[in-house]
């Protein structure tokens, strides 16, 4: 079985790479216990500067995976509440990480997918990449990555995404402020290396506490309250009738009941 995720390193630069191809980098308790481990062994590593954050095969990660959909929605409230802590630690250090980061971003990034892209400093796309925060579909709701989604692209577009669950292009993205820049497939591995490079030349310290200023500048209440009130949240969602339903008509291939 291959690893969930591939840990590469060219000199100062960490490459975490998704690498579940043939679920479009999918999310499971193995990959966000895999890259939560990974992000914290690279925030402890003096000798790493970058971190870069991509996907193999023809997505970056198309949010979660359905197996494991099918056995939270099976789960216990408390299960699953456990497990969207997981996912928020899994956000909250990507987003803290002493390290700047970037995303290569391409194909599908939805739902926790979008979430890694607005932790991430610097998000760079290429013009094929869609985006989808999809989960009202399923009588969800983004609940564990919206503090960084909102930090992202603003409350008054949160509230659009969130509710329509529609699915958005690149361009629209960069509009909103999820991504920092849109460039030609064939061209989108010089523009990450061009954001490498001007990293590299920054101050190590400067650019590594750039988030931290920034995060104490913007700072505005519990981020602990965050966690754990959104943890609640989507745990009970999951677990209600609309939730189960919405998870049960997806896993089935049918319209949930509140669709015409």
């Amino acid at each position: 079985m291959n690893h969930p995720l591939l840990s590469l390193r060219e000199g100062p630069v960490a490459r975490l790479r998704l690498n579940r191809p043939a679920l479009h980098n999918a999310f499971d308790a193995v990959l966000i216990a895999a890259l939560t481990g990974a992000l914290e062994a690279v925030g402890h590593d003096d000798s790493v500067r970058v971190v870069v954050l991509e996907g193999d095969g023809a997505s970056f990660s198309a949010g979660a995976d359905l197996n494991w959909m099918r056995g939270m929605a099976a789960a216990s409230e408390a299960a699953n509440r456990d497990d969207a802590l997981a996912l928020a630690r899994l956000m909250r250090t990507l987003d803290e990480l002493p390290k700047p980061t970037v995303a290569r971003v391409h194909g599908a990034a939805f739902g926790g997918g979008v979430g890694l892209v607005a932790c991430c400093d610097i998000a760079i796309g290429a013009p094929e990449a869609k985006f989808g925060l999809t989960e009202s579909k399923l009588g969800l709701l983004p609940a564990v990555i919206s503090p960084y989604v909102i930090e992202a692209i603003g409350a008054r577009q949160a509230r659009r995404w969130f509710a329509t669950a529609e699915i958005f292009d690149a361009d629209t993205a960069l509009a909103i402020g999820l991504l920092h820049a849109v460039v030609p497939a064939d061209q989108l591995d010089a523009a990450v290396q061009r954001q490498i490079d001007l990293l590299l030349k920054a101050g190590p310290v400067a650019a590594a506490q750039a988030k931290a200023l920034v995060r104490r500048v913007a700072a505005h209440g519990d981020r602990d309250r965050h966690d754990a009130d959104n943890a609640d949240l989507i745990a009970r969602l999951r677990v209600s009738p609309e939730g189960q339903e919405g998870l049960g008509a997806f896993l089935d291939k049918r319209k949930p009941a509140w669709i015409p």
